[in-house]
C-alpha cells in the first residue's frame, strides 16, 4: 500500500468486523427461526445499528484516503473495492432485519414444514460472505471464483424450498399465511448470497481490473485478455 499505514490497517479492521458482525446476525437469525427465539430475532434486528455505525465509519475512511492521498491504479482499485463491499455488507445486514421480522411472525403460529433446506442456505450464504471478504484481504481470485461458482447452488436451493412451499399451500390452504413468510425469508437468503457474490466479482475486478459483473463465470474467463 502507498497510501498512509494507517488508513490500510484501520479499513482492514473495521470491514473485517462489519463482515463478522452480519455473519453472526444471519446465523442468529437461524438460530431464531429454528429454536422459534423471538427474543433472538428482535435481538438480530437491534444490531442493524452496528452495521450502520461500522458502514458510516468505513465510508469516512475511504473518502479520506482518496482526499488525502489520491491513490493512483492498483491502490484507487482497493479504496474503491473496499467502498463497495460495505454497500454489499449493509445491504446483507438490512436482509438479515428483513428476515427476522418475518420470524417474529412465524412464531405466532404453528410450524408448518420441518427446515431441511433452510439450515443447508444459512451455512452456504455465510461461508459464501466470509470466503468473498477473506478473498478481498488476501487478493485470491481462486477463492473469489469458488464464492461466485456457489451462488448456482444456492439458487437451486431456493427454487426447491419455493416448490416445496406451493405444494404445503395446495395440500392445505391453511398453510398460505406461513408459506409466504417462509418465502419471503428463503428469498432474502438467495439475496445474501447474491451480494456474498458481488463481493466476490469485486474483487476480481480490484485484482485483475476486469469487470465481470452481469456476465457467468465461465464466459469471463473465456473472454479476450482473460487473466485464465
Amino acid at each position: 500500500m502507498k497510501y498512509h499505514q494507517q488508513e490500510y490497517i484501520e479499513l482492514r479492521t473495521l470491514i473485517a468486523e462489519m463482515s463478522l458482525t452480519v455473519t453472526e446476525m444471519l446465523r442468529d437469525s437461524l438460530g431464531a427461526l429454528v429454536n422459534r427465539d423471538t427474543a433472538l430475532a428482535l435481538r438480530v434486528i437491534e444490531r442493524d445499528d452496528e452495521v450502520d455505525r461500522l458502514d458510516n465509519a468505513i465510508d469516512t475512511i475511504c473518502v479520506r484516503t482518496i482526499a488525502l492521498y489520491q491513490p493512483k491504479a492498483t491502490d484507487l482499485r482497493y479504496v474503491m473495492t473496499a467502498a463497495r463491499i460495505i454497500v454489499d455488507l449493509e445491504r446483507i445486514g438490512d436482509l438479515c432485519v428483513d428476515i427476522c421480522k418475518e420470524i417474529t411472525n412465524l412464531n405466532e403460529i404453528p410450524q408448518i414444514k420441518p427446515y431441511v433446506d433452510i439450515p443447508i442456505m444459512v451455512a452456504h450464504a455465510s461461508k459464501m460472505i466470509q470466503d468473498a471478504v477473506d478473498a478481498f484481504f488476501t487478493r485470491d481470485i481462486a477463492q473469489a471464483e469458488r464464492v461466485i461458482e456457489l451462488d448456482d447452488f444456492i439458487d437451486q436451493l431456493h427454487a426447491q424450498v419455493l416448490r416445496d412451499l406451493l405444494n404445503y399451500i395446495l395440500e392445505d390452504v391453511g398453510n398460505t399465511r406461513g408459506s409466504i413468510w417462509l418465502m419471503s425469508i428463503v428469498r432474502s437468503l438467495e439475496r445474501v448470497a447474491d451480494h456474498a457474490t458481488n463481493i466476490a466479482e469485486q474483487v476480481v475486478f480490484m485484482v485483475t481490473g476486469r469487470n465481470i459483473r452481469h456476465k457467468s463465470l465461465q464466459e469471463a474467463k473465456h473472454e479476450p485478455n482473460s487473466p485464465r
